[in-house]
């Protein structure tokens, strides 16, 4: 919700003095608008592989109560093949791996993103000051 407040004098007079928009501030705000879209499609992707690791966990914990003589269904590609517990247990301790791997490499890239838009939003609120408004 919104709030609604009155300017004081001086932000009155800092409002009034409008910024012209160079070609340099324009694409400026456009990286950080592609940025900001890219930050938030990795911030999902990153929250559907901690998911994923989550779940291959909860499974591989299941698994170790069950009787190690015993098959169970594990998924490859489209296809389920009874495998033995100790088995399945490995693939699932590679797949979570994995995972760790590529959680590790998303928060990488999501670090990258959010340091060159904090640069870019220093940027632009150093240029324009409260004219602009860069927060989602």
């Amino acid at each position: 919700m919104l709030s609604r407040r009155m300017l004081s004098q001086e932000e009155e007079a800092q409002a009034g003095e409008e910024k012209e928009v160079r070609r340099e501030d324009q694409e400026k705000i456009n990286r950080f608008s592609r940025l900001h879209s890219r930050e938030k499609g990795v911030d999902e992707q990153l929250k559907a592989k901690e998911k994923e690791k989550e779940d291959l966990e909860e499974i591989s914990s299941e698994l170790e109560l069950a009787d190690e003589e015993e098959k169970v269904p594990y998924k490859i590609g489209d296809s389920f093949f009874a495998l033995p517990v100790v088995e399945v247990q490995d693939l699932l301790s590679s797949s979570v791996e994995r995972i760790n791997n590529e959680v590790g490499s998303l928060e990488e890239k999501l670090s990258e993103l959010r340091e060159e838009m904090n640069d870019l939003k220093a940027a632009l609120y150093g240029r324009f000051g409260r004219s602009i408004n860069l927060e989602a």
